[in-house]
Parts: structure tokens; sequence; C-alpha cells
């Protein structure tokens, strides 16, 4: 079958790579409507018992996925789609620690500076780059703590990823580079 051939689902091969990056963004741009939209006020100080356990999983289940794409990336599994699937996993991690942060900021004493939820993606980015630019601060040991979580998390599970990533991106350039031009 040559480059040009439609494969068995009567796409080009672009047009699927194409599909799937439109159903990543389009997750993408929905979660993040989420993340505006969500009451999330409700998961602060007066329900603990169900904001932490929420908070929790929801890492817990990233991390998982994370690992899961991490591990494919490692193995050189076949049809892998961390291409994909690894930056929007990462898109979603810093939109959980957003709304982490913004719940915590209902409670008073938690935050000095952080007051909207673009403020708390704000800090996540920041705490992300390890910026810290002073303007949002933790100054509760609960809003410590999910500092420490996020730097933690980042260092093990996003950079393994970001690093699959890049490993997985140099083997797509190398196969290219391998194969032979498409003659006309």
């Amino acid at each position: 079958m040559s480059r040009r051939t439609a494969p068995r689902g009567g796409r080009a091969p672009g047009a699927a790579a194409r599909w799937l990056w439109t159903g990543a963004g389009a997750l993408v741009v929905a979660v993040g409507t989420a993340y505006f939209l969500l009451p999330l006020e409700g998961l602060g100080a007066d329900r603990p018992w169900v904001g932490w356990p929420l908070f929790g999983l929801c890492l817990g289940v990233l991390a998982a996925l994370l690992l899961r794409q991490v591990r494919d990336v490692v193995l050189e599994k076949p049809h892998t789609r961390s291409g994909i699937m690894i930056p929007l996993l990462m898109c979603l991690a810093v939109l959980v620690f957003s709304s982490g942060y913004f719940a915590l900021a209902q409670q008073p004493g938690q935050f000095a500076g952080l007051r909207t939820r673009v403020d708390a993606l704000y800090f996540t980015v920041v705490t992300l780059a390890t910026v810290g630019y002073g303007d949002i601060t933790p100054l509760g040991q609960e809003a410590r703590l999910v500092a420490v979580a996020q730097i933690l998390y980042a260092f093990v599970f996003l950079t393994a990823a970001a690093t699959a990533l890049t490993r997985r991106m140099h083997a797509v350039v190398a196969e290219r580079e391998r194969r032979p031009p498409p003659s006309s």
C-alpha cells in the first residue's frame, strides 16, 4: 500500500490524526469550560469530605493514565497515541490543581492574592514553571501542602510524561526520515 492509499477506514493517513487532534482539542476546550463553570466554591471548607477525596481521585487517575502512556512509549508499543494523550493529560492535571487551589482559596487564611479561577490557573502554571512571582502566596497549611504536592507531582509524573513525549516525537521524526519519499 503506498502512502497515498487510504487505509481500511477509507480515510487518508493524515485524516485520522487530524480527527484525533480535533477531538483532543475539543476535550481540552470542554474541560477548560467546565473548569470555569463548575461550582468549585462548594468543595472548600464546607465539604472537605467531598473535595479532598475528589482531588486525590482525579490526580490518581491522571497519574495512572500518564504512567500508562509513559510505559507504552518506553516499550515502543505500536499505535501509541502519546503525542496527543500526554499533552491532554498534562493539561488536565493543571486544571485539577487549579481547581484545588481555587477551592482552598475560599477558606480564609489559605492564600494571599488568589481570588478568581484565573488567579488559580495562573498560580498553578507559575508553580509548575517554578517561576514563583510572589504575587500569590499560600499561607495556610493546606494550601502549602497542595503546593508541595503539585511540585512533587510535576517532578515525578509530568517530567516522566514530558520525557516520554519527547522520546516519542524523536522516534516519529526518525521514522519519517528513514521512509523513502512517496513516488509520484
